[in-house]
């Protein structure tokens, strides 16, 4: 789909889940963080859907007069599982094509709690940071404590010598506010 984004400012992608079984508290994070980054004058971009968090950040970002962007494959926009407010939606032909334009869009971004897919997502672009493929900032929104087992194994990485210290390819943040500020200020 062909949408002229060009004069749009590059945006703040947001990985989260769509998951509806999820604690409210995140939900509340998410809907904060989407506040946060409209406040901040960027584009919110995440997955597109419907449901819970993802739906949570692109609703926050719009109640306060934000831009919110989804980007969401082919077979999700069939199965009708994109928002259907979002100011602007790509739909790509696959997941990776749809990671590749999250990140071509974005200054920055951050991973809040979520499963599989999410930390996909993270994985890449702290990959992709690490390679000099991605430059923007990369934020870990440990909301509740929940990335703390995958930060006990980053830490490992780091001991272990499989990860350079002083290269990391990431920041934490435990709450909305902060993660948008560490966006903000390493782009």
């Amino acid at each position: 789909m062909n949408i002229n984004l060009a004069n749009i400012k590059p945006g703040i992608a947001v990985y989260c889940s769509s998951s509806t079984r999820i604690n409210p508290l995140y939900l509340k994070a998410a809907h904060e963080l989407g506040v946060d980054i409209a406040r901040a004058g960027v584009p919110v971009i995440n997955g597109g859907g419907k449901m819970s968090m993802m739906a949570a950040v692109t609703e926050g970002a719009l109640e306060v007069g934000g831009i919110a962007i989804g980007v969401i494959p082919q077979f999700m926009f069939e199965a009708d599982r994109h928002h259907k407010s979002l100011s602007y939606m790509i739909v790509t032909k696959d997941m990776h094509e749809r990671k590749a334009t999250m990140a071509r869009l974005s200054r920055g971004v951050i991973a809040m709690p979520g499963g599989v897919g999410t930390l996909d997502e993270l994985a890449e672009m702290m990959t992709w940071h690490k390679l000099g493929l991605y430059h923007g900032p990369v934020v870990i929104l440990n909301i509740n404590g929940y990335f703390d087992p995958l930060l006990a194994w980053l830490q490992l990485s780091i001991e272990q010598e499989f990860t350079e210290a002083e290269h990391l390819p990431w920041m934490v943040a435990t709450n909305p506010k902060k993660a948008v500020e560490l966006i903000m200020k390493n782009e």
